[in-house]
């Protein structure tokens, strides 16, 4: 974990981490400090770019939109084939169906449509890019915990919140446990049954593979715990790689 200085202003205080390269250390699953890694600068180097994040991150949440909603036009609605009178000579206004839109009953006029297509289109180097933005955000504020190995043997709820309360006596990360809404987002490299079970029903955490990692879900956690980060990082350098080529 990076050590954070406190620098004051006449409103505000804010956070930062003290100057010490690309290096932080990493821990294992009791909260003991197992060693220095190096961080690689293309990853958790970046400076903050709040229009590509918001960018990103609002095309992310209109393509995972699902239209549900959805209103039925004059024509779509049932009945109103006969006229509800004759055109002239009942001193009432005309009208030709019952199913108007100013009739009880009739279509509705520009309602939700489940037809309708909100798709952004996201740029593969905008997505990564933004990625590793909020990744280096996130570890200047103090908020990316490199966990060494996370390893259970057994599905057990019981295994899985000891590890949290360990991991939650490090300096910075002490409101890990305790919270009601979901504040801590954990990768692995690969899929394991056991952890993802272990966790499940601890509703403050949300374990995922590295690969499935994405701006809009490290911005709706405060604290994210990368297991085994050599493993990782080969993905995330992965992603970087591919961005260049294209």
């Amino acid at each position: 974990m990076i050590k954070e200085n406190t620098k004051k202003n006449k409103t505000t205080a804010e956070k930062k981490p003290a100057s010490t390269g690309m290096t932080t250390e990493v821990y294992n699953q009791k909260g003991k400090s197992v060693g220095k890694l190096n961080l690689p600068e293309s990853i958790f180097g970046l400076n903050w770019n709040g229009d590509l994040v918001h960018q990103v991150v609002t095309a992310m949440q209109a393509n995972a939109r699902t239209p549900v909603a959805h209103t039925k036009t004059r024509g779509e609605v049932r009945g109103g084939g006969k006229k509800p009178w004759r055109q002239k000579g009942t001193g009432r206004a005309r009208h030709g169906s019952s199913r108007s839109p100013i009739w009880k009953g009739g279509g509705v006029t520009h309602g939700p449509r489940n037809d309708r297509n909100y798709d952004q289109k996201i740029n593969k180097k905008m997505k990564t890019k933004a990625l590793f933005t909020v990744l280096s955000e996130k570890l200047r504020r103090g908020h990316i915990l490199f966990l060494e190995e996370l390893n259970l043997k057994n599905i057990k709820t019981k295994d899985a919140v000891l590890v949290m309360r360990e991991l939650s006596k490090i300096s910075g990360f002490e409101k890990m446990v305790g919270g009601e809404r979901p504040n801590t987002y954990i990768t692995v490299p690969a899929k394991s049954d056991i952890v993802k079970k272990s966790f499940a029903n601890i509703k403050t955490v949300e374990v995922d593979e590295i690969k499935n990692i994405n701006p809009v879900d490290l911005l709706a956690f405060k604290y994210i715990i990368i297991s085994q980060p050599t493993e990782s990082f080969a993905f995330l350098g992965g992603k970087m790689e591919k961005k260049i080529k294209n």
